[in-house]
């Protein structure tokens, strides 16, 4: 995958690697971005953080890492991304049909990218179905999911099962 060398890029690398427990200081951080091609200093991870909305907080193990989406003020408002992803398919999702390594999801008019970015920003663990979504491309009714596989049936099969709400909590299972 070439990925370019923008902030927004490197931001959402940065989002990436706090989402998934790898980031226990900004010097770590910055030579993790600086060997995959990224060229940062201490001042610009630091900004980049407070962007992202990254607080550093103490692991379950007692170590220092970053965290991203901790309940705060409104805790309310946070969800983790597969249960939002559930939710905005089960309100948006009509219909799913698949083509090889196509899935066309149908949405009202007007809500293809609010379930598109949802997809977008879904992160699964490896092995999850969901992890198999190159992209995505919304129009005003339609989303366009590209599968990473040959058949994007169970896809297709784990977005419906999200949208009826089974295995929202059970990630491995969708």
């Amino acid at each position: 995958m070439s990925i370019p060398h923008t902030k927004t890029s490197r931001r959402a690398r940065i989002e990436r690697l706090v989402i998934t427990g790898e980031v226990h200081s900004q010097s770590a951080l910055v030579e993790q971005l600086n060997a995959e091609g990224f060229d940062v200093t201490q001042a610009t991870v630091s900004r980049d953080l407070d962007e992202i909305g990254a607080v550093k907080m103490r692991s379950a193990d007692g170590r220092l890492t970053y965290a991203i989406g901790l309940p705060s003020v409104d805790s309310s408002r946070y969800e983790d991304p597969v249960t939002r992803l559930s939710r905005i398919a089960n309100e948006l999702l009509i219909s799913a049909e698949v083509s090889v390594n196509l899935i066309v999801l149908r949405t009202p008019p007007g809500g293809a990218h609010l379930l598109a970015g949802a997809l977008d920003r879904v992160e699964a663990p490896s092995g999850h179905p969901l992890t198999e979504i190159l992209g995505t491309v919304a129009g005003d009714d339609t989303v366009l999911v590209i599968s990473k596989r040959a058949d994007a049936t169970p896809l297709k099969d784990a977005l419906l099962r999200l949208a009826e709400g089974v295995f929202v909590n059970e990630r491995s299972a969708v």
